[in-house]
C-alpha cells in the first residue's frame, strides 16, 4: 500500500468508484458505508456475508478503490481512526515559530478553508436546504459532541427567524418524549461532524419512522447517514495542521441559512424580532449599547 488515507478519502474512493462497480461490489460498498464505526470489527469473509456477496467480489471490490487487499483497508482505516483523535494528531502537531505567526498561519488556513468550500456547494442544495427550513411545519435541530456547539448556534439564531424551532439534544435523555410530537410536516436538522456519535442515526432513523424530512450538515463526503437525508450541506471540518478540526465552514453556512431565511420570511420575521425585542426591554436582561 502507498499511502494512508483517511476515511475521507476512503468515502471519496467509494462514491467515485461507485458508478463502475458490480451490482454485487455496490451491496458491498453499501454495507461498508453503513457500518463505518463497527468495520474493524468484521472479517471479510463478514463483510461479504452481510452484503450477500461472495468473498472473491469483496476482494475484487477493495482492489477497485485501490487497496491491496482487505488487510490493507483494514490498516488504513485503523490509521485513520487514530488520526482523527487529537491525541493521534499531537505527534504532528510541533511548531517552533512564535505564537503570533502560528495565530497568522491559523487565520490564514480558515480563510483558505473558507474560500474553496464557497466554490464546493452546489446551487441545488442551497435552494432545496431554504426550501426545508421555510416549508418546515416545525423545525427540530440536533447534532452531539464536537457538533453540538453548530447545532446550537442554529437553533439559536432560527429560533429567531421563526417559531417553533426545537433543540432534539436533551440532557434527560427525553428525544423520544420530543419525536413523539413530530409528523411529517417536520424538518430535522442534524448536524454530523467527526467523531461521530454513534447514537444520531438511531434519532434520525426515529424522525424519518414520523415522517420527518432531514437536511444534514456534514464532512463526510459521502456517508450512511447522509445516503438517508432528503438534503445534504458539506462543508469540511478537518485541519491538517491543528490539533482539533476547525468548525469555521459550519458555523458561517448556519448563518447564511438563517439570514437567507429572514430575508424569505421578511414580514413573519420582522414581527417575530419586535416582539423579542420588546421582551428584552421588559426582563430588562441585556446590557444597554453605548
Amino acid at each position: 500500500m502507498t499511502e494512508t488515507p483517511n476515511t475521507s478519502t476512503m468515502e471519496s474512493r467509494i462514491r467515485q468508484a461507485y458508478a463502475g462497480l458490480s451490482e454485487a461490489e455496490r451491496k458491498l460498498a453499501d454495507v461498508v458505508l453503513s457500518r463505518q464505526r463497527e468495520l474493524l470489527g468484521y472479517s471479510a469473509t463478514e463483510l461479504a456475508s452481510l452484503a450477500g456477496t461472495s468473498k472473491s467480489s469483496a476482494a475484487r471490490f477493495f482492489r477497485s478503490l485501490g487497496y491491496g487487499g482487505y488487510e490493507d483497508f483494514r490498516q488504513a482505516l485503523r490509521q485513520a481512526q487514530l488520526q482523527q483523535s487529537p491525541l493521534g494528531r499531537m505527534a504532528g502537531v510541533r511548531r517552533k515559530d512564535s505564537v503570533a505567526q502560528q495565530f497568522q498561519s491559523h487565520l490564514q488556513v480558515d480563510a483558505e478553508r473558507l474560500q474553496e468550500w464557497s466554490h464546493a456547494v452546489p446551487e441545488a442544495q442551497l435552494e432545496a436546504a431554504m426550501a426545508l427550513l421555510r416549508k418546515a411545519g416545525r423545525l427540530w435541530v440536533v447534532g452531539y459532541r464536537h457538533s453540538y456547539v453548530t447545532a446550537f448556534y442554529a437553533q439559536s439564531l432560527l429560533a429567531q427567524v421563526r417559531s417553533d424551532v426545537c433543540m432534539l439534544n436533551d440532557p434527560a435523555g427525553r428525544e423520544a418524549d420530543l419525536l413523539a410530537c413530530a409528523s411529517h410536516k417536520d424538518v430535522v436538522l442534524a448536524v454530523d461532524f467527526r467523531r461521530r456519535s454513534a447514537h444520531l442515526p438511531q434519532v434520525l432513523v426515529a424522525a424519518r419512522s414520523a415522517g420527518a424530512q432531514v437536511l444534514v450538515l456534514t464532512d463526510a463526503p459521502v456517508s450512511a447517514l447522509a445516503m438517508q437525508a432528503d438534503v445534504v450541506l458539506r462543508c469540511g471540518a478537518s485541519s491538517p495542521q491543528g490539533l482539533f478540526d476547525s468548525y469555521v465552514c459550519a458555523v458561517s453556512v448556519v448563518n447564511f441559512l438563517a439570514t437567507t431565511l429572514a430575508q424569505q420570511l421578511r414580514a413573519t420575521t420582522h414581527h417575530r424580532l419586535e416582539r423579542i425585542e420588546r421582551l428584552h426591554v421588559a426582563l430588562n436582561d441585556l446590557e444597554p449599547q453605548l
